[in-house]
C-alpha cells in the first residue's frame, strides 16, 4: 500500500529541536535532579550534534531523561503531559498537507516512539509511527538505551515524502485539540527556561510560605491588597451582588472551574467567608481553606439537602464541572444546581501563571494551592455576570439541563472559551487511568504513595 511520509520535527513540528521534550519526561517522570542532570549535559548534546556524530546526543538525552525510570511513567508522560507541549508546537501548514492525503499517513520521530505515538495518532490523525524502541528490563524500567537502529535508516522504498507546501488551504480542518493535560510545568523547558526554574524553586517553595501565611492572618477585606505587595493580583470585573439579607435564601453563585483556589479569592473579592461545595480535595487543604468547606458524597439526594440547607444560612459557591480545566474549554456542567435555587449568579474564574500548575489529576492536590502561589506573578481574573432572570430559571419551566448548559454558555463566552459535553470521568481516564471516584476507605499506604509521586520532582 503506496504511503505519505512526514518527518515530525523540523517538519510537523516548527522546532527540529526534541530537548524540551525530554527534560519534561526527566522532571514529570523522575525528579528534579534528572531535570538539573540532564540540563547540565545539554552544551556536551549540542557538541556532539555539532560535531556530526551520528544519534549519538539524541543516544545521550533519551538514556539520561529515562534510565530507571517506570515504563508506565513514561507512557503517562506521553499521555498527559507532552501532547500539550506538542500542538503548541505543531505547524499547521504542514498538518493540513499530511492530513489531506488520502495516502496511509506515516510519521517518523527521531525521538522514542512511545513519547509522541498518541499524539500523532490521536490529534494528528496519523495511521503509524515510525521511531526507536525503549529497552525495557524485567522490571518495567527503562534502561535508557534503544532498539531500532538510526531514525535516518528507516526504509521509504514504498512510500512518498511529504515535501511539497500547502497551496490549497482546508479552512475548517483541524487536529483534534489537547482538552486535558496534567504536570507541573507551565512553559517549554528550554535550556534557559529550565535554568530559570531550578534558581527560581527554592525561592517559590518560600515565597508559597509566606503568601499563605500572610493569607490566612488576615482579614479578608485585606487579601485583594496585600497580595499586591507579593507579587500576586485580582482583576475584578462585573458588580457582585449584596450579602443576603436577614431571612433570605442565600446566592449561589456558579463558578467556573480552574484551580482549587476558585472559592478562596471569590470570597477575598467580596470581603465575606461565602462556604464552597467541595467532593474530592484533600484532608490538608480543607484544614488550610480559609473558607467553611461543604463534602458532597456524590449521591444526588444527599448531596441536594446538603445544599440547601446551606442556602438557608446564606451564600454558597459550587463549580459544577466537578473539576477544573486548564485548557479554554468547559466541562459539562451538572444541573443540580438549578434544581435547588433560582438565585443564580454565574462568576467566570480565570487565572495566569507563569511557571507552575495549580491543578494535578496524578499527584497529590494538598500541593495545588502550594504550587500556585510558587509562581512570581499569580493573577486571578473574576468576572461577575448578572444574576439569572426568573425567566432563565427552573420557576418559569425549564428544565435543570437547560438551564445548566445556558450558564455554561453564558460563562463560556465571557471568557472566549469553548463548551463541552466533557466530564470529570473524562478527564481522569484520560489523565491518570481512572475514572476520578474517591474511597472513603482509602488505604495509608495509597495516600503515601500519592505523596511521594507529587514530591517527586522535588526530592529525587
Amino acid at each position: 500500500m503506496e504511503c505519505v511520509v512526514s518527518e515530525l520535527e523540523g517538519r510537523l513540528l516548527k522546532d527540529s529541536d526534541t530537548f524540551c521534550y525530554f527534560m519534561l519526561v526527566a522532571f514529570e517522570a523522575s525528579g528534579l535532579i534528572r531535570f538539573a542532570l540532564l540540563l547540565l549535559l545539554w552544551p556536551v548534546i549540542r557538541i556532539l550534534d555539532k560535531v556530526g556524530k551520528g544519534d549519538m546526543g539524541l543516544k545521550v538525552m533519551i538514556f539520561a531523561a529515562v534510565a530507571g525510570v517506570g515504563e508506565s511513567d513514561i507512557e503517562w508522560v506521553a499521555r498527559a503531559v507532552l501532547p500539550k507541549f506538542l500542538m503548541d508546537d505543531l505547524d499547521m501548514e504542514a498538518w493540513k498537507v499530511l492530513s489531506s492525503k488520502k495516502e496511509k499517513r506515516v510519521v517518523v520521530t527521531k525521538m522514542p516512539r512511545v513519547m509522541v505515538e498518541r499524539f500523532v495518532k490521536e490529534h494528528l490523525r496519523a495511521d503509524e509511527v515510525v521511531g526507536v524502541e525503549l529497552c525495557v528490563n524485567r522490571f518495567g524500567l527503562a534502561t535508557g538505551l534503544v532498539r531500532g537502529g538510526s531514525i535516518h535508516n528507516v526504509s521509504t522504498s514504498d512510500c512518498k515524502c511529504m515535501q511539497e507546501k500547502c497551496h490549497n488551504e482546508h479552512q475548517l480542518l483541524r487536529p483534534l485539540p489537547v482538552i486535558f493535560h496534567d504536570g507541573r510545568l507551565v512553559k517549554r523547558p528550554t535550556p534557559s527556561t529550565a535554568l530559570l526554574i531550578l534558581l527560581w524553586t527554592p525561592l517559590g517553595i518560600c515565597l508559597a510560605i509566606i503568601r499563605i501565611i500572610v493569607g490566612s492572618l488576615l482579614p479578608f477585606w485585606a487579601t485583594p491588597y496585600v497580595s499586591r505587595l507579593f507579587g500576586g493580583k485580582v482583576v475584578v470585573k462585573g458588580r457582585p451582588p449584596p450579602p443576603a439579607s436577614l431571612g433570605n435564601s442565600g446566592v449561589l453563585f456558579v463558578c467556573t472551574h480552574r484551580t482549587l483556589m476558585d472559592p478562596v479569592v471569590l470570597s477575598a473579592v467580596l470581603r465575606r467567608q461565602i462556604p464552597a461545595v467541595t467532593y474530592s480535595i484533600s484532608r490538608l487543604s480543607e484544614m488550610l481553606s480559609p473558607i467553611p468547606t461543604v463534602r458532597l458524597t456524590r449521591i444526588r439526594h444527599v448531596d441536594a439537602e446538603k445544599i440547601k440547607e446551606e442556602l438557608s444560612k446564606g451564600d454558597l459557591v459550587v463549580c459544577p464541572e466537578g473539576t477544573t480545566c486548564r485548557e479554554p474549554f468547559l466541562l459539562r456542567f451538572s444541573a443540580l444546581f438549578a434544581e435547588l435555587t433560582d438565585r443564580i449568579v454565574p462568576v467566570a474564574m480565570n487565572y495566569r501563571v507563569g511557571f507552575f500548575h495549580a491543578t494535578t489529576a496524578r499527584g497529590w492536590k494538598g500541593l495545588d494551592p502550594i504550587f500556585f502561589f510558587m509562581n512570581p506573578r499569580p493573577v486571578y481574573e473574576v468576572t461577575f455576570l448578572n444574576q439569572l432572570p426568573v425567566e432563565a430559571t427552573c420557576s418559569s419551566g425549564k428544565s435543570p439541563h437547560d438551564v445548566a448548559n445556558y450558564v455554561q454558555r453564558i460563562l463560556a463566552a465571557t471568557l472566549g472559551f469553548e463548551c463541552t459535553n466533557f466530564t470529570r470521568r473524562d478527564k481522569y481516564r484520560v489523565l491518570a487511568g481512572n475514572d476520578g471516584s474517591v474511597s472513603s476507605c482509602t488505604s495509608f499506604l495509597h495516600r503515601i504513595k500519592k505523596v511521594i509521586t507529587t514530591f517527586k520532582p522535588f526530592l529525587q
